[in-house]
């Protein structure tokens, strides 16, 4: 899998089913193969940001610049891994908002993603108060550290609060 001309064995191909929580069927890797070859132009078998960020749709997405950001490029077993979070089919990663990779996710690093998907469309006070809103309703404060099963649908307690998250920042809904 080094050199992109080559092409992919079986092995290679369970060796990143594994790698991604088998979130692609074999088929699907071998497309994501072609597609990673198409984007690393110089053939090295590994795609720059800039490559990467040719993408339309990654390009525009503020979680995959985030996500790229924490990252120098990616080889193509790091390219299925990185798509793989944003798959319906994959579990929640955690890397997404622990932006210091210490195992626990703070109100900083949320505020951080909350900064990301709303860019100047609100201010960072109603950030703040939309996070601290949804926060206490599912039962923490703004010190709190969460860990990855607070988000989980099964043991988590972050759901759906019972205002909008724009009526708790004061910003009027159709």
């Amino acid at each position: 899998m080094g050199n992109t001309s080559s092409m992919l064995t079986q092995y290679d191909i369970e060796e990143v089913q594994e790698h991604c929580d088998h979130t692609f069927s074999q088929q699907e890797i071998v497309s994501l193969y072609q597609r990673f070859c198409q984007l690393d132009r110089n053939g090295g078998g590994f795609i720059s940001a800039e490559e990467f960020l040719s993408v339309p749709e990654f390009a525009v997405n503020p979680l995959s610049q985030r996500l790229f950001r924490m990252l120098d490029g990616l080889n193509f077993k790091e390219f299925v891994a990185f798509l793989s979070a944003f798959s319906s089919r994959a579990t929640l990663q955690q890397k997404v908002y622990d932006s210091d990779g210490n195992g626990k996710v703070t109100f900083h690093d949320l505020l951080d993603v909350l900064r990301d998907l709303t860019g100047q469309f609100i201010s960072e006070q109603q950030r703040e108060q939309v996070l601290t809103h949804v926060l206490e309703e599912a039962g923490y404060r703004k010190d709190s550290l969460l860990v990855l099963s607070d988000f989980s649908k099964g043991g988590g307690k972050l759901e759906k609060p019972s205002k909008s998250y724009w009526e708790v920042a004061g910003i009027p809904t159709l």
